[in-house]
């Protein structure tokens, strides 16, 4: 019997954070032993908003070096370009077609990354039907999504819907993935806030690849509630439930054992030792990325990734080709 298929990505557009890492790579890390596992750096999404060349070369490997230094085997999941597989765009303009003004209007990512300017690029209003092409390309069963991520899953399905009534079954209809075990790590500076790479204020979250020393100082500068008590309470105590989330997330250790272990004991250890507890998740995975990043393997394992995955897509984008009515030569 086969395994279900999973599919995921992240985009190159600034440094993956510990938020990245807790939500998502590391339910990444434990998919691939149970799942056919398909994760991208989405770079084509990427370019929705203005992207520096150079930049975005080199964060696109940063990328996907730090797939594979936290753990991602590719000899087991598929880890490739979103660029390198030319039928990512090509159904992602034929989905265009299909999608209405309206569906994509509300979309409350466009919402809120279009609030304010005078001038907004076609792609950041059609790149969820780019996002559908991506999943329904491989048949995914399930896709690993954030609650941000939620509504354009919707979509997804009502496009495989649409189409599969239209021009016959042909798409199957993804599930969202919800982890059992991950944590939605929040901004450092503001807990109400999800941390995000794209912060314009470094100090809000921990970089991956962020030095030891550097993760010790935001630490010690992230906002705290008034009071001395280590306590989870999200309502009453947002700032200092992150940070008991994080360090049981690094840790191993149970919200309740970190609240009995800082017990009357005030701010300062709990976040000296958090930090502590950070850098020792982090440390090893960055030395594995400076490994692979030296050795030259992520071309290899790329190269690689991007004819298992053409494969794939190739297939399911003749099949729809075929049932739209282009002709195939």
């Amino acid at each position: 019997m086969s395994k279900p298929k999973v599919l995921s990505g992240m985009q190159p557009s600034g440094q993956l954070t510990l938020g990245n890492y807790i939500g998502a790579l590391q339910n990444y890390v434990k998919l691939q032993h149970t799942h056919d596992c398909f994760f991208m750096v989405v770079d084509l999404h990427a370019i929705t908003v203005a992207q520096e060349p150079a930049a975005l070369k080199e964060q696109s490997e940063a990328v996907a070096a730090l797939y594979l230094a936290a753990g991602l085997d590719p000899s087991v999941a598929t880890v490739f370009l979103q660029s390198t597989v030319p039928a990512h765009a090509e159904l992602g303009w034929m989905l265009t077609t299909l999608t209405y003004m309206g569906e994509l209007e509300r979309m409350t990512q466009f919402k809120d990354k279009s609030e304010g300017k005078e001038s907004v690029g076609a792609g950041l209003f059609t790149y969820p039907s780019l996002m559908a092409a991506d999943i329904l390309l491989y048949n995914a069963d399930l896709v690993p999504v954030g609650d941000d991520q939620k509504q354009h899953l919707e979509l997804t399905r009502d496009l495989a819907h649409r189409f599969n009534q239209r021009f016959g079954e042909t798409f199957k209809i993804p599930q969202p993935y919800i982890p059992e075990v991950g944590a939605r790590i929040m901004s450092l500076d503001d807990a109400s806030k999800k941390m995000s790479k794209s912060s314009p204020n470094a100090g809000s979250f921990i970089a991956m690849l962020d030095a030891p020393d550097v993760i010790r100082k935001k630490i010690s500068r992230a906002v705290t509630d008034s009071g001395r008590e280590v306590k989870y309470d999200p309502q009453n105590k947002p700032e200092v439930s992150n940070l008991l989330g994080i360090y049981a997330q690094c840790s191993g250790k149970s919200i309740a054992e970190l609240e009995a272990q800082y017990e009357g004991q005030g701010y300062g250890p709990f976040k000296k030792e958090l930090a502590e507890a950070v850098v020792s998740v982090l440390e090893p995975i960055q030395e594995r990325y400076r490994q692979i990043r030296s050795s030259g393997e992520l071309y290899d394992v790329l190269k690689q990734g991007k004819e298992r995955a053409a494969a794939e897509a190739e297939s399911m984008l003749k099949q729809v080709k075929e049932k739209m009515g282009f002709v195939l030569l």
